[in-house]
């Protein structure tokens, strides 16, 4: 459930970048700041966006390209580097 978790959190920024594409980094920025310890602890077990060999996450799957990949490699970077 975690990676659908950061699905929405994707295609909640690709819904900004489309509305005001100058508030993408904001909109990152936020959702990160409003996730709990749990949420984060719970975020940092999926592996890294793009590397799994199947799951929502798989190489070359929706949610691994484009600007929903994108995100989703930003959040889990932001969430792996700690607390902001």
């Amino acid at each position: 459930m975690g990676a659908h978790a950061l699905g929405a959190a994707a295609y909640a920024v690709k819904a900004v970048s489309i509305d005001r594409p100058d508030g993408v980094a904001a909109e990152i920025d936020w959702q990160v700041a409003h996730m709990s310890a749990d949420v984060r602890a719970a975020l940092l077990l999926l592996p890294p966006v793009g590397e799994d060999s199947a799951g929502p996450l798989v190489a070359g799957g929706l949610l691994a390209r484009g600007i929903l990949g994108t995100t989703i490699r930003a959040l889990q970077d932001r969430i792996a580097a700690g607390p902001p």
